[in-house]
């Protein structure tokens, strides 16, 4: 009964999970996202280090702002970002509640493999 608690809670996740994560499955954006861990910087400090078109970024940009793991704010002819880490919390959160299911699933496993070889 706990077990199947336990696989609903996986199961149900709130929408936003799902952007969160397709959010972070791009290299470039989890760059940006490792940046932003940093400190608020312009889009342009952001575009530097990675051989695309300033547009693509803008794009990774826009995925990342959708997931809401990103906030810009205009200053003046320039945009600056800043990292959100609400979202980050959550997905973390989700994670480990996985993670704890399937370690008391490998632990039975465990128990009833050492009760068989004995």
């Amino acid at each position: 009964m706990v077990a199947q608690r336990i696989l609903n809670l996986v199961v149900k996740r709130p929408a936003d999970l799902d952007a969160i994560f397709a959010a972070l499955a791009h290299p470039i954006r989890r760059s940006i996202i490792e940046r932003l861990a940093e400190g608020e910087c312009a889009v342009g400090d952001l575009a530097e280090p990675h051989d695309v078109s300033l547009p693509a970024i803008s794009k990774h940009l826009r995925v990342l702002e959708e997931a809401g793991l990103l906030e810009q704010t205009p200053d003046g002819r320039v945009r600056r970002c800043a990292l959100q880490a609400a979202p980050l919390s959550e997905a973390f959160s989700w994670l480990v509640r996985y993670r704890l299911l399937w370690e008391g699933r490998f632990d039975r496993l465990a128990d009833v493999l050492e009760r068989k070889r004995k």
